[in-house]
């Protein structure tokens, strides 16, 4: 089956839930506050043609770890913790046990897979249900499925299901008596994009003390840009509109809100296609006004304004974005993704700039900043190291469409979609 080799359990046991009042039959969803008589199945909240089955919790795979089937419940073979547990577990050492049922193909595809888990629980034991879901690229990941269920941004054609159980005592119970699941499809919110890219060339702005065109006072070492439209020019103190400005060996970026207007040109919205760009309409999509006027003579070399075009920039950095941010040493050519151009959840960064990771933890190399008010495409989160910051104390790192992490205490809100553990 394909299912991950047994040694990598533990680490996938770390979302199990737990509860540790005395022992009741539960759903999953509510094992926070045990109650008891009948459930109500998942199904009941599907929309039409939702397609519903039960787990096979009674058939022992190769691939099942710890597990067994008696007296109509799924438990722990062995409660004793296991040996690998030992050093890493928090707090303390667990037994461990995983049942992996058959797939099964769907009627028809889906975008969503919620689990109805009847267990037993009580003095430490957890239970979770978990699924994927296979399509064409292959298997998704592994996600929980109780609660809300598991939401795929592409629908899915078979489903597989796994039980995973945990009991941090030999008298703690963990035990599953059904699990009911229900596959339909619903509206979904695509991955997070960065929307569209282009290389352009890159000047440093300075002018500490001057007045961008939303009203700042330039700060030195201050974390913005300028693009030359104002259609994309954020009001002051938001970022509205955040550009990912990286250079082009990729080694640095810093995400920053577009703040002031330049360089050259003021009405060239040169990421849009012809038919919305506002002026230079013949020009190709990505391509700056000022750009054609330097390499090419477009516009007799000039500018909007008639002043000779003396550079080819289409962007303009701000000294801490410059610096600190890129760390260039003189103007360059650079990759601007244009953000509001994208899809998905976006997070604000509520306090910067802030260091942007090549993992989920301050042990992990710093691969550039996020400015503050900068508006991030988050694509997923992961658990890593718990931070403090101004807004919490989170494990949850936010995982970026570039394919750095951000450390969730420092994102003051997140829009435009649910952001799911990756």
């Amino acid at each position: 089956m394909d299912c991950p080799p047994s040694r990598t359990l533990s680490s996938l046991l770390a979302g199990v839930l737990t509860a540790t009042a005395g022992a009741s039959v539960v759903p999953a969803a509510a094992l926070a506050a045990p109650r008891t008589g009948p459930t109500v199945p998942a199904a009941t909240a599907a929309g039409p043609g939702a397609e519903r089955w039960a787990a096979d919790l009674a058939v022992a795979g190769g691939d099942d770890v710890n597990v067994r089937w008696s007296a109509g419940r799924l438990r722990l073979a062995d409660t004793r913790p296991a040996a690998r547990t030992r050093p890493a577990a928090v707090g303390g050492p667990v037994a461990e046990g995983a049942l992996l049922a058959a797939p099964r193909t769907l009627a028809r595809p889906a975008t969503r897979v919620r689990a109805q888990v009847t267990a037993e629980v009580a003095g430490g034991g957890g239970v979770q249900a978990q699924v994927r879901g296979w399509r064409a690229a292959g298997w998704t990941e592994w996600r929980e499925a109780a609660g809300a269920g598991a939401v795929f941004d592409r629908p899915v054609t078979r489903v597989q299901t796994r039980v995973l159980l945990t009991a941090r005592d030999p008298r703690a119970t963990a035990s599953v008596r059904a699990v009911e699941l229900t596959a339909d499809t619903v509206a979904t919110v695509s991955a997070a994009t960065a929307g569209l890219v282009y290389r352009v060339f890159a000047t440093r702005e300075g002018s500490v003390g001057g007045q961008t065109a939303n009203g700042r006072i330039i700060q030195a070492r201050d974390h913005f840009v300028a693009l030359p439209s104002r259609r994309a020019l954020s009001p002051l103190n938001t970022g509205d509109y955040t550009v990912r400005v990286c250079t082009t060996s990729g080694s640095r970026c810093e995400y920053a809100p577009v703040w002031d207007v330049g360089p050259w040109n003021t009405r060239d919205d040169y990421w849009n296609p012809s038919a919305v760009r506002e002026n230079w309409k013949d020009l190709p999509q990505g391509r700056p006004e000022a750009q054609a006027a330097y390499q090419s003579g477009y516009n007799g070399g000039r500018d909007q304004f008639g002043r000779t075009v003396r550079n080819p920039a289409g962007i303009d950095l701000a000294d801490g974005t410059f610096w600190d941010g890129l760390r260039l040493t003189d103007n360059a050519w650079v990759d601007v993704a244009y953000l509001w151009t994208g899809t998905g959840p976006r997070g604000v960064v509520g306090d910067g700039p802030l260091n942007v990771r090549t993992g989920p933890g301050t042990g992990y190399g710093v691969r550039g900043l996020a400015a503050r008010y900068a508006n991030v495409p988050i694509q997923c989160y992961v658990v890593g190291q718990t931070v403090t910051g101004p807004y919490r104390t989170t494990n949850r790192w936010n995982r970026l469409a570039g394919g750095q992490y951000v450390s969730h205490a420092y994102i003051s809100a997140v829009y435009g979609g649910t952001v799911s553990l990756c």
